[in-house]
């Protein structure tokens, strides 16, 4: 069995008509995971009541105090932008908390059983920064599972892989001055948001940053995940891994350039799992809905195959 964790709360973070990152991703993924083959090894979890853990102690380890606070009140005068591109709606504050939550979740799930479980929820997080959301992100959901993944017993090095299209900004400023955090990207370049270079090695070494020319395919990321991907992670020698599963390089999807196809996230998902079975997939973009969709059918039919 995988372990799904969602919740119907995820779809009142309400981002306006014509947005990308809009509740109908989530309502794509459910339908094909509920109709696909494997549906009857598919557990899904509920993630804890906000009011059931201290998530703010977590978030304020990553987070500006002062960032958070002004989420909740933008979200509480009725909503606002905190960029052009980030809309929050009266209930986006909770509904960030409660996916904050379900990571957390997640790293107990992965922990605990040592098999992977997939994060199904919104709003995203590899851009938010320590003191600004940006790029549709509220909060910086790997960056702060990771946080709390290393104050749990047995747990001494955690590694992130960031596969979507976009460089995860927000991430990698948050852990690569942790020895015990590797963070890992591929990334469109040029692209949004423009950061993301070679040559940022973090501070030991733990930061490994691949920009992909825009119309590359599945061949290229084969050969960076043999090549590069693969050896960077399993010589970290995580305790668990984080992927930070965007499906936007996906060569349906609006935002980006790169010609991956749906059964491409499988490779990966086997490619992760070389490395290891403690895994914790999380949801970042990924904007076409059939192609989000199949993509995620990819990642998890592959993880049942090998659990």
């Amino acid at each position: 069995m995988l372990s799904v964790i969602y919740s119907d709360e995820f779809l009142e973070h309400k981002t306006g008509y014509s947005h990308p990152e809009k509740p109908e991703r989530l309502t794509a993924i459910v339908n094909a995971l509920k109709s696909a083959p494997f549906a009857q090894q598919i557990q899904w979890l509920q993630p804890t009541p906000i009011i059931q853990r201290p998530l703010l102690p977590l978030i304020e380890a990553v987070h500006e105090q002062r960032y958070i606070h002004k989420v909740q009140q933008v979200a509480a005068t009725g909503g606002g932008y905190l960029d052009a591109d980030t809309p929050v709606s009266p209930r986006s504050y909770d509904v960030a908390l409660l996916a904050v939550s379900a990571w957390l979740d997640g790293v107990d799930i992965v922990r605990e059983t040592g098999t992977p479980a997939f994060v199904l929820a919104r709003p995203p997080g590899h851009h938010a920064e320590r003191n600004t959301g940006m790029g549709f992100c509220l909060f910086s959901n790997a960056a702060i599972a990771a946080t709390y993944a290393l104050q749990q017993p047995g747990i001494n090095r955690i590694a992130i892989l960031d596969w979507d299209v976009h460089h995860g900004n927000g991430t990698q400023a948050i852990v690569e001055n942790n020895p015990n955090i590797a963070y890992c990207s591929l990334h469109q370049s040029p692209c949004y948001p423009g950061t993301g270079k070679a040559t940022e090695k973090g501070c030991d070494n733990n930061v490994l940053n691949l920009p992909i020319s825009p119309g590359s395919n599945g061949s290229i990321y084969q050969q960076l995940f043999t090549q590069k991907v693969v050896p960077f992670l399993a010589s970290f020698q995580p305790d668990i891994l984080i992927v930070s599963a965007g499906y936007d390089a996906n060569t349906a999807d609006p935002l980006a350039s790169i010609n991956l196809q749906p059964e491409d996230y499988g490779l990966f998902t086997d490619y992760c799992l070389e490395i290891s079975h403690k895994i914790l997939f999380g949801l970042e973009g990924g904007y076409e809905l059939n192609a989000l969709a199949e993509s995620v059918l990819a990642t998890v039919g592959s993880c049942i195959k090998r659990i």
